[in-house]
């Protein structure tokens, strides 16, 4: 994807917390680290099969979120980030 990307100069955004991507050349990515979510999907399945109704489970949202810009990927496509987005992502790569 982000081969594809950059070969069109499109800016390349993740809506999860994943890093990956814009270590990797993509542009930003703001969202929820899934990680820290698994464990909580499997008290899920664990009281599900012990015979809890799904439909009485609370929701849980997630109350941590992340965001990664990628300095490098904006320069080469030539998009001047402003200060203040800088100023609130929690990791520049530069």
């Amino acid at each position: 994807m982000i081969a594809f990307a950059a070969r069109r100069r499109l800016p390349a955004l993740r809506s999860t917390g994943g890093s990956d991507l814009v270590r990797d050349g993509g542009l930003m990515s703001y969202g929820t680290n899934i990680d820290p979510q698994y464990p909580r999907a499997a008290d899920y399945v664990n009281k599900i099969l012990k015979g809890a109704s799904p439909a009485e489970l609370p929701v849980e949202q997630p109350t941590r979120f992340k965001m990664l810009v990628n300095l490098k990927t904006a320069l080469a496509l030539n998009l001047e980030l402003p200060p203040s987005l800088l100023a609130v992502a929690d990791e520049v790569i530069e």
